[in-house]
């Protein structure tokens, strides 16, 4: 498998086939429903089959591609996937991943064309069946594969020509004369039912944004548009839903995007005080660590990371992830052409509507020096069927923006993977620390476990699934070896003389929530994530003893008495 290019879904189907069928012992792949188009979802889960069901052990999940041309994060969840199979083989005996690298391929297909159709996400029509008859459809006009930008000369354009670089445009500052350097620009395509002078955009028919569809806060199209008519009415997001509530164990999440290079985290709507504070720390370690090993900072979607300081977004993976599930999740947007070229400290969205217009310059250079000139075009007539003489240039967007340049996708993704891996070595996970038989008088036993959570993250993972109880707490059973707990409970078992066959051991702290930081420090002993559960049989033989936990595995055990 390469990493330096981008796969149709035929193939991309071939590749998972293919990994099912050479690791088969770690590797699943089913579809978890059909997109608009009737293609296949699919979910490849990971795990060392050998040491027990997939479902028995704390897991991750990983998706990509949500939007339609966000192509590299089809890539990074297959760059995951190659790296588990390759070399986590350990980590493969204790935690499960479940990974879609996918979640979109009807807009994917789209984006791949040649020429290629560029829309959000789904391509079902909404909210409305019919085209927009009028405007400027994107397209490629002149045939060479790209969409750039189209500028006509006018002299009250809001563009003009730069004084540092005559290849490049830069807007009018406030109270700035026009002139016959001054240029009106439009994206390279041609004009529905055009009047020869009103110029404006044409409505995507096509108007999903997937991202806003699930459950979390979901608000009607007149208040975002792109929500769908109801929470998970489009299938794909309907069957990634599904699949993640049928999969309790998911301790933590990651949903690859496409662009900015940063980790962005819940809330999206709320202030970070409207969150338990406990949840707040561990995201800003869990963040801290991504940056650390990445490279892409970790921000806040509320704080940092708004299209309009006015409004929200709702509706989306994380939120729903955090605040329905209980875990931690991120969107992490793969690729920063800035970062690329040397700009830093700048705000991640503000950046679009507004910066220096040195940027411009070092963006001009990165895409001379690295990029041989295919992200920024120099400016060449055309003769338009409709506008006339004209000059099409100008940055090529899909090319240098919305993915990273083929050249630099394996290297751009890698670290992702190993941030991945970390964040599921944090979850809670229930171990047998230590077994007592104590001789209690007349012929019964005490038997004695001691159980301890050996996870960073709380067996509840969150505070706020704590506190919402989105996932039980231990269960702890026992029965007499040949006979299930089921069968012992049809009547009171005359073996047991103290314990229920089936008890509630509730919740287990991890180790981030032992003690403060400060050996000196007059918190907590740190004994949280331990409990000791006990029952009392009076008969010999062997009894066997499993503990459950949704998120932190299945423990089985047997003792002789």
């Amino acid at each position: 498998m390469a990493f330096d290019r981008y796969y149709r879904y035929a193939d991309l189907t071939g590749l998972l086939e293919a990994f099912a069928q050479e690791y088969a012992e770690f590797v699943d792949l089913q579809s978890i429903g059909k997109s608009h188009e009737g293609r296949d979802i699919w979910l490849v889960t990971v795990t060392d089959k050998l040491t027990g069901p997939a479902l028995e052990k704390p897991a991750f999940w990983v998706d990509g591609n949500i939007h339609a041309s966000e192509l590299s994060a089809s890539t990074a969840a297959l760059y995951l996937l190659n790296k588990l199979v390759t070399e986590q083989i350990e980590l493969l005996k204790t935690h499960t991943f479940y990974i879609v690298p996918r979640l979109n391929p009807d807009g994917a297909e789209w984006a791949m064309e040649d020429p290629p159709r560029i829309v959000r996400s789904g391509t079902r029509p909404y909210p409305f069946d019919d085209e927009d008859l009028y405007g400027i459809e994107r397209k490629d006009i002149d045939g060479d594969g790209r969409i750039l930008w189209m500028r006509i000369p006018d002299e009250n354009g809001p563009w003009t020509v730069s004084e540092l670089e005559p290849r490049l445009l830069r807007k009018r500052r406030p109270g700035e004369v026009g002139g016959k350097d001054c240029y009106r620009l439009l994206p390279e395509g041609e004009f529905h039912n055009w009047d020869g002078m009103t110029l404006r955009n044409r409505g995507v028919k096509e108007g999903l944004d997937f991202n806003r569809n699930f459950p979390s806060a979901w608000r009607l199209e007149y208040e975002q548009p792109g929500s769908g008519p109801f929470p998970t009415s489009e299938p794909e997001i309907h069957a990634a839903v599904s699949a993640i509530c049928q999969r309790p164990n998911i301790c933590g999440a990651v949903c690859f995007h496409t662009f900015s290079g940063v980790h962005l985290r819940p809330p999206s709507r709320m202030p970070d005080d409207d969150i338990p504070a406990e949840d707040l720390w561990a995201y800003k370690a869990i963040g801290d660590k991504g940056f650390e090993m990445t490279g892409y900072p970790a921000i806040s979607n509320y704080h940092e990371f708004r299209y309009h300081p006015k409004e929200v977004i709702t509706g989306v993976f994380d939120d729903w992830m955090y605040e329905h599930r209980g875990v931690f999740a991120w969107t992490t947007e793969i690729w920063a052409p800035q970062r690329q070229a040397g700009i830093t400290n700048y705000k991640y969205i503000d950046w679009f509507r507004e910066h220096p217009h040195e940027d411009d310059l070092k963006m001009l250079i990165w895409s001379d020096e690295k990029l041989n000139g295919e992200g920024y075009i120099d400016w060449y007539p055309y003769e338009h069927p409709q506008l006339g003489p004209i000059e099409m240039g100008g940055w090529h967007r899909e090319y240098a923006f919305r993915n990273p340049p083929p050249q630099y996708l394996e290297s751009e993704v890698a670290p992702l993977s190993d941030w991945v891996v970390w964040q599921a070595n944090l979850a809670p996970r229930i171990v047998i620390k230590e077994t007592r038989i104590e001789q209690t008088g007349n012929g019964a036993h005490r038997v004695r476990l001691m159980v301890e959570n050996v996870g960073w993250l709380p067996t509840y993972v969150s505070k706020i699934g704590l506190q919402r109880k989105l996932c039980r707490g231990i269960v702890a059973e026992i029965a007499r070896q040949g006979e299930s707990t089921e069968s012992a409970g049809r009547h009171e078992p005359d073996w047991l003389a103290a314990g229920g066959l089936r008890q509630d051991a509730g919740q287990l702290e991890g180790w981030s929530h032992l003690g403060d930081s400060a050996s000196m420090s007059w918190g907590s002993l740190g004994n949280e994530n331990r409990t000791v559960i006990e029952w009392v049989v009076c008969k010999s033989g062997k009894y066997q003893i499993t503990l459950r936990h949704e998120r932190a595995g299945v423990v089985r055990t047997t003792v002789e008495v």
